[in-house]
């Protein structure tokens, strides 16, 4: 026979044992020990009738559904063409803020006098929606980047790189990696700087939205590299 079970009822008496035959029982206490005579049947799963939702969606935790309001709460699902509109939503300027408050921390550019004769290279605001595997905005990113059309062939540059890795290498990393048995991690960097030093002098417009109402004409004459310079 199965252990029985206790009812418990928080009484501090002795619990009464009652007898499993057919003898009439008096009423005992709450917390008397009742045998359990029935049959005991154990379920490895949980029955899918009973489940609600989609089940193959998994199992969210109590962390992803506090994200998901942090997120809702706080971010912006609309994402603008122009900095005009960016410049409405309070998410896309604090996104925009953040964009050029690295360039101050990694001394990318300083603000100067255009010099006579040069010719400044605009800049323009890139803004995307960073979504996680489940389609849930969770950054707003905005970048500033140069713009490409203003440089020629031959007068601003001879050649061009892209600071980014092809699949190709990244599948023979991956199978170079397996090969020797090497442990790979990923990491999401929030902000990639692949900015380098350069030696020559370029001059780029001040961003759009943010121009130093003290002096509108001064240009930022770049130390290091931007996106979309070549």
């Amino acid at each position: 026979m199965p252990p029985p079970f206790e009812a418990t009822a928080g009484s501090s008496k002795s619990p009464a044992v009652v007898s499993s035959d057919d003898t009439p029982l008096q009423p005992s206490p709450l917390n008397a020990i009742i045998p359990y005579q029935g049959e005991l049947i154990f379920l490895k799963s949980h029955p899918p009738d009973q489940i609600i939702g989609n089940i193959n969606e998994g199992v969210l935790t109590r962390r992803q559904s506090q994200n998901i309001c942090l997120f809702a709460g706080f971010l912006s699902l609309h994402q603008p063409v122009k900095y005009q509109e960016a410049l409405k939503d309070n998410s896309w300027v604090e996104a925009m803020q953040e964009e050029l408050q690295q360039f101050r921390r990694q001394q990318v550019w300083e603000l100067v006098p255009l010099p006579e004769g040069v010719s400044p290279i605009g800049t323009k605001w890139v803004f995307k929606n960073k979504t996680d595997e489940r389609g849930i905005v969770v950054k707003n990113k905005a970048r500033l980047v140069v713009q490409g059309f203003r440089q020629e062939d031959g007068i601003d540059y001879d050649e061009t790189f892209a600071p980014v890795a092809r699949l190709e290498a990244i599948r023979l990393f991956l199978a170079f990696a397996v090969n020797h048995n090497i442990k790979v991690y990923q990491m999401d960097i929030k902000c990639a700087f692949l900015y380098g030093k350069i030696q020559e002098e370029v001059y780029v417009c001040q961003p759009p939205g943010f121009e130093d109402p003290f002096n509108p004409d001064h240009v930022y004459k770049l130390n290091k590299t931007l996106y979309g310079l070549k």
